[in-house]
């Protein structure tokens, strides 16, 4: 996956190193037309499993793409809205690339037909919307927060939606501990912790910090009101529980 060799190979060891180096905004700014060829992309198996379990929740008029980065949500959200769908990400990068997948302007409907599409740049930390929206979703980005940011976003979600409007994200199981996945992740970040230690500007990237417990405190507290829906079709641990669910909160 990470050559030496053209664009289309995906990015090198050394953009990789150069994106790590940097704030998260500038590091996806250069990671951005090599992204959709790295692992951080969310897999489309996991997409589809998502489209199909949100589908059932519907209908959706409006939709919400948090964090959207190269607009992967937003290919979601254009099956199961009728209206409008909204892109919104800090990194003019990620969004120049979601622009170039779906084309539309503003109030347009894109080739092909389906609801229009829109693209805004802003901080998640602070969305300039009004609640106008059924539907917001988010794949992948939580790690780029911090704990203490975490209450902050769900709250900033919770006034973009309507009343009755349901934020939605899959949240995959802890690996078990003393596995290789276990380990792996435990790694990425002690060293994410040591790069942040000595390096300027952090990097936020974190997997082990968007634990299930917490995120419903969390979610809870801006004032959602939670459910989980297991995403069976991604696969089962051994003890029978699901691999992966669908966190769904509503706005009443």
């Amino acid at each position: 996956m990470f050559t030496e060799q053209g664009p289309e190979e995906g990015p090198t060891v050394r953009e990789l190193a150069v994106q790590a180096l940097s704030s998260i905004e500038r590091g996806y700014d250069l990671l951005a037309p090599k992204f959709d060829l790295t692992p951080y992309r969310t897999p489309d198996r996991v997409l589809d499993a998502v489209t199909r379990a949100v589908r059932e929740l519907g209908p959706f008029d409006t939709g919400l793409d948090v964090c959207c980065g190269t607009g992967a949500g937003v290919g979601v959200l254009r099956q199961l809205c009728r209206e409008r769908v909204v892109g919104v990400d800090f990194s003019a990068g990620m969004l120049a690339e979601a622009r170039a997948a779906f084309p539309s302007g503003s109030g347009t409907s894109p080739v092909g037909g389906g609801p229009t599409i829109d693209w805004v740049r802003a901080d998640a930390r602070s969305l300039p919307f009004a609640p106008v929206f059924d539907l917001a979703l988010s794949f992948g980005a939580f790690g780029h927060f911090l704990p203490a940011e975490r209450f902050g976003l769900f709250a900033e979600v919770y006034g973009s939606l309507r009343p009755g409007g349901q934020f939605v994200f899959p949240i995959g199981a802890p690996p078990p501990v003393g596995s290789r996945a276990y380990w792996s992740l435990l790694g990425f970040d002690a060293a994410m912790r040591v790069r942040n230690a000595l390096w300027r500007p952090t990097f936020v990237m974190y997997y082990r910090t968007f634990r299930l417990g917490d995120v419903l405190e969390d979610l809870a507290r801006a004032g959602f009101v939670v459910r989980l829906q297991p995403l069976t079709e991604l696969g089962l641990r051994p003890d029978g529980s699901p691999r992966a669910r669908l966190v769904v909160a509503t706005r009443e």
